[in-house]
């Protein structure tokens, strides 16, 4: 069984942001997208940069409005 995204519309479940800085002064620049298994005990990474420096966070995608995925602090 394959747990790779069957086609690009196959939408990703997370986004991966690469975050430099803390609290209210944290940038998060977003750096790729992420897919879960369906057995959930997983999931496959696609990142469209690597980054050198920071910290690499995944957050679940919620619903998107105007076009852009929300975001959240962690």
């Amino acid at each position: 069984m394959s747990t790779e995204p069957k086609s690009n519309t196959n939408r990703p479940t997370h986004a991966i942001y690469q975050v430099i800085g803390d609290d209210d002064k944290a940038r998060w620049n977003r750096v790729g997208s992420a897919w879960m298994h369906k057995d959930m005990q997983g999931a496959n990474l696609k990142f469209d940069s690597m980054p050198m420096h920071g910290r690499i966070v995944v957050r679940a995608i919620k619903d998107i409005e105007n076009g852009a995925d929300s975001q959240g602090g962690a």
